[in-house]
């Protein structure tokens, strides 16, 4: 009898704990694993306001998948997934297809654009290495060229930031130190920068402690951020946006949009016929597509209903990465015939933002921690994530321990 053939698909937060959690949970000779992603590493998504600000190397931001798999236990193939068959049980990729008996997908998220004229072709998105890189760069570009052109414009000084969620909140923390330094390298004044977070809602981070989000504002705008909340972006071009607020409209000049306001889960699900709401499906309490019990969906492609709130738990990398450990033990259970699988429950031991320089702000175990200690817990939190991913030799090759700054 042949083994079966377990296929994982994209190696983010929940497809990567997945793989090394179950390689250790069960034996070559239990199962045939093999998973697939569009590059050959995985990368940190919470890191990568980061490396678009420049403030961290996205080389640490990186890691090789070959670094944390067991090329005895797992096969890893190179390649990018275009649809799913659930009734052939088949993965389609570029490069050819593979057939399994349990497929867990985990293909992450893609940017929401809420409609607005523009956004698509000219805002930049902090959502890949490549498309983070590419936003340091053009930020620096801009930079360089300022000093070098006898109509000095405005616009090229101008970064626009769209969302007050965490990845806006935090981008604008590296950017509050990142400007500086810019400033000083290429001989521009720093009044003249202006760095505006734009926020549909009547203050950043809604549903965060209040406490939490004033002491966020006083730290960002004490080192020049500006924001307008209560803005509804409308429009993005190549060199302005307008939002509106208070029933008018506002255009300011910008050749740098960065869009950080929406997401919503792999086009592939909807496109292959998965019953989806913005792209993601509302999965049964093991993790498994409603119509599907071979296919378990993890990550941004899942949604989990809060009963305290009535609404989806918001897509966060500690959650992605509870569900990675509970799907490779609901794996090892199906493979072995074990007579139930677990229910995943989602366990949130904190939430903590950085807001760039050493500076941050949270709750841990109902504790709300500001400044030096929020920074320290923070950056103990993610060395925790690469600990769990490869164990001491990946905290020491990717950590961070710097906890001053």
């Amino acid at each position: 009898m042949s083994k079966p053939k377990i296929v994982i698909a994209g190696a983010g937060y929940g497809g990567l704990i997945t793989t090394v959690k179950l390689q250790k949970l069960i034996g070559a000779d239990e199962a045939s694993i093999t998973l697939v992603n569009k590059h050959d590493y995985h990368y940190q998504t919470t890191w990568l306001h980061e490396n678009a600000a420049g403030t961290r190397h996205h080389d640490q931001t990186r890691i090789a998948i070959k670094d944390v798999i067991d090329a005895k236990k797992v096969n890893f193939v190179q390649d990018t997934v275009t649809k799913i068959k659930p009734d052939e049980k088949k993965l389609v990729m570029e490069n050819g297809e593979l057939s399994y008996d349990y497929l867990v997908v985990g293909l992450g998220f893609e940017p929401a654009n809420f409609g607005i004229e523009g956004l698509l072709d000219h805002a930049y998105i902090i959502r890949s290495i490549n498309s983070s890189r590419l936003i340091r760069e053009h930020i620096e570009h801009n930079f360089a060229v300022y000093n070098n052109e006898k109509e000095k414009k405005e616009e090229r000084l101008n970064i626009v930031i769209g969302g007050g969620g965490f990845t806006g909140i935090e981008f604008a923390g590296e950017l509050a130190e990142r400007v500086p330094k810019l400033c000083k390298e290429y001989d521009i004044d720093r009044d003249k920068v202006r760095v505006i977070v734009v926020e549909a809602g009547a203050s950043v981070m809604m549903g965060f402690d209040p406490q939490l989000v004033e002491y966020a504002l006083n730290s960002l705008e004490s080192r020049g951020i500006e924001f307008q909340t209560n803005a509804f972006l409308k429009e993005v071009t190549a060199d302005s946006i307008v939002y509106e607020k208070a029933g008018e409209r506002h255009t300011v000049k910008t050749n740098t949009t960065v869009w950080a306001a929406g997401v919503k889960g792999n086009s592939i699900l909807e496109e292959s016929g998965f019953d989806v709401n913005r792209g993601k499906v509302m999965v049964t309490e093991d993790l498994r597509d409603p119509n599907h019990d071979d296919i378990f969906i993890v990550g941004d492609c899942a949604a989990i209903m809060n009963e305290e709130t009535g609404k989806p738990f918001p897509p966060t990398a500690q959650i992605a990465t509870q569900m990675g450990f509970n799907c490779a033990q609901n794996l090892k259970a199906l493979i072995r015939k074990e007579s139930n699988t677990q229910k995943f429950v989602p366990e949130i031991k904190g939430t903590l933002a950085s807001l760039g320089g050493g500076d941050a702000m949270g709750v841990v175990m109902g504790k709300k921690l500001f400044g030096k200690p929020a920074n320290v817990m923070k950056k103990a939190s993610d060395n925790r994530y690469l600990y769990q991913l490869g164990g001491v030799g990946l905290v020491l090759k990717k950590g961070k321990f710097n906890i001053f700054g």
